[in-house]
């Protein structure tokens, strides 16, 4: 019966693992039908073995659990999400550090007798023995020993500044500054009853009266200066761009309103007038190619608003004014602008009488008049070499280009008889003529004379590597020598140094007393095969393997 029952077993573990039945082609019709309809939302999303909703969109290889694993688990995502085995338990944010617990003043019982701290007794004491107690004395009692908690932080919680804070600390300073608050309040309510008491305050309102507005303003403002601290000057603040309110004592910036457009939104074509970030300015005109009138439009960048109306007349009659004053006119812009605004123009027609005096006497002199009146050439030849193609707004799509930004330096200036300038040419990371390949700046042009000098010089140079390259492979015999050379005169050293080292062994022998003396023996700079035979013979005691060496 046991037999049977095992082979029963066995045999249903081997269903149990059996690969699933293929499916018929109707079913598989049907189970296409049902993912495509669960995928437009007609029919109800699989649900998985927790109850949550499968998306059916994912697929179906990952959703899925392998026949050889369990075959009769539906789909599921458990496996995706963060396995509870493998997360970190990290410490709570108001889990910190235990400091700053408050000592006792009185002997507790069941405290050390030494000390008087309650965590140990007297026998495990590390203080040192006290000639009176603790429990007799009752003072200096030690605060009680308490084991710091080992924190797991993460990432963030290793990184915040206010971790460990304590709240109850703001609270108090809270108190600290309410408690403050009303101390001046009742001390001004206290002042006000005393100028009331003393009739110093009712003097003051009827001499304000008699006098006249602006008067009764500014004695107002210095009576309540004295009660009011900071804001004696708070309604005087007109600064651009803010409110100031002094009961609130809140600054409110003046925002853009909404029907306003942002300057980068003007023209969102990135070849368009540069708006730069930091500064928040757009100087060009952002509509400048779409052929709109610069006149006509709501925004013609922060050059035309500078550069339009008085802003101009009014910068040249500031020029005018700081060169007039060092030529000795005392005149200012603003404290005498009328004055200034005449000799402005005085100046102005007066230079256009000069001018015109000027150019009549240099056309009386030498003539030529007849050259000053003749039209310009595109009149006179009725056409020009300048390609220009307009849009049907007038704006201008090809032709009349901006110039490119030329070099401060002089260009294409050629010295020394050079037909090249310096920088047409480049051999070896040094810059040279072309010309003449010469690598040294501002020397004589030599022509092709110098490009065969040249060439000469680099053969030579090429002979001189190959020489060596020659000297080098003869060399080895020579250093096959030299080695065998030094491996002998090594040997001589070893020898020396095993006789000296023997002598030395003789001597500690010998009695102090009876030892000869050194004095007479020659003392010169010891050679390199010396100095390797004394490093190879010494004796190191930190050296284990140094007792089996002697042997």
């Amino acid at each position: 019966m046991s037999n049977e029952a095992e082979k029963e077993t066995g045999q249903e573990g081997v269903m149990d693992l059996e690969e699933p039945k293929k499916m018929t082609r109707e079913d598989w019709r049907k189970k296409k039908e049902l993912e495509e309809q669960r995928k437009l939302g007609n029919a109800p999303a699989e649900v998985d073995e927790e109850g949550k909703d499968i998306n059916p969109h994912i697929p179906q290889y990952i959703a899925s659990v392998p026949w050889y694993i369990d075959p009769s688990k539906r789909p599921t995502l458990k496996h995706q999400r963060p396995q509870a085995e493998k997360q970190y338990n990290f410490s709570a944010i108001g889990e910190w550090y235990k400091r700053g617990k408050p000592v006792s003043t009185k002997f507790r019982k069941g405290a050390c007798e030494n000390c008087g701290a309650m965590t140990h007794k007297k026998k495990d004491c590390l203080e040192r023995p006290r000639k009176v107690g603790a429990k007799f004395s009752g003072t200096e009692i030690a605060q009680d020993e308490h084991q710091q908690i080992q924190l797991s932080l993460d990432y963030d919680g290793k990184r915040d500044r206010w971790n460990g804070y304590d709240p109850d600390e703001h609270m108090r300073i809270v108190e600290e500054y309410s408690k403050v608050d009303l101390a001046k309040r009742t001390l001004k309510a206290q002042r006000l009853q005393e100028e009331l008491a003393t009739g110093k305050l009712v003097d003051q309102t009827v001499s304000t009266v008699d006098e006249a507005d602006s008067c009764s303003l500014t004695q107002e403002r210095e009576h309540n200066s004295e009660d009011e601290d900071e804001d004696k000057y708070a309604d005087d603040i007109d600064m651009p761009g803010q409110n100031f309110d002094s009961k609130r004592r809140i600054t409110v910036r003046n925002l853009r309103i909404r029907e306003d457009i942002a300057k980068y939104l003007r023209n969102l074509d990135p070849n368009s007038a540069y708006y730069d970030p930091k500064t928040r300015a757009m100087r060009e005109n952002p509509y400048s190619n779409t052929g709109k009138n610069p006149e006509e439009v709501g925004y013609a960048g922060d050059n035309f608003a500078r550069y339009t109306g008085d802003t101009i007349s009014m910068a040249q009659t500031q020029l005018f004014a700081w060169e007039a004053y060092e030529r000795g006119t005392d005149v200012h812009l603003q404290a005498d602008p009328t004055k200034l605004e005449l000799l402005h123009q005085s100046y102005k027609v007066k230079k256009e009488d000069f001018k015109g005096q000027q150019k009549e006497s240099i056309l009386e002199k030498y003539g030529g008049q007849q050259h000053l009146e003749v039209p310009p050439r595109e009149l006179l030849l009725a056409q020009t070499e300048d390609y220009v193609e307009y849009s049907r707004h007038g704006a201008v799509i090809k032709g009349q280009e901006k110039a490119i930004a030329r070099s401060k330096y002089e260009e294409d200036v050629l010295i020394n008889n050079h037909t090249c300038i310096w920088g047409s040419y480049w051999k070896d990371g040094i810059w040279g003529y072309k010309c003449c390949h010469s690598l040294v700046k501002q020397s004589y042009c030599t022509g092709e004379a110098g490009k065969k000098t040249t060439l000469h010089q680099e053969k030579i140079k090429e002979k001189k590597k190959k020489n060596k390259k020659h000297k080098k492979k003869g060399g080895d015999s020579s250093d096959e020598e030299d080695d065998s050379k030094k491996k002998e005169k090594l040997k001589k050293a070893l020898d020396a140094e095993e006789y000296r080292l023997k002598q030395v062994a003789e001597m500690m022998q010998v009695d102090e007393r009876k030892r000869p003396y050194h004095s007479l023996k020659e003392v010169r700079e010891p050679t390199e095969e010396e100095m390797e035979a004394f490093r190879m013979k010494r004796s190191r005691p930190d050296d284990p393997m140094a007792s089996f060496l002697s042997q």
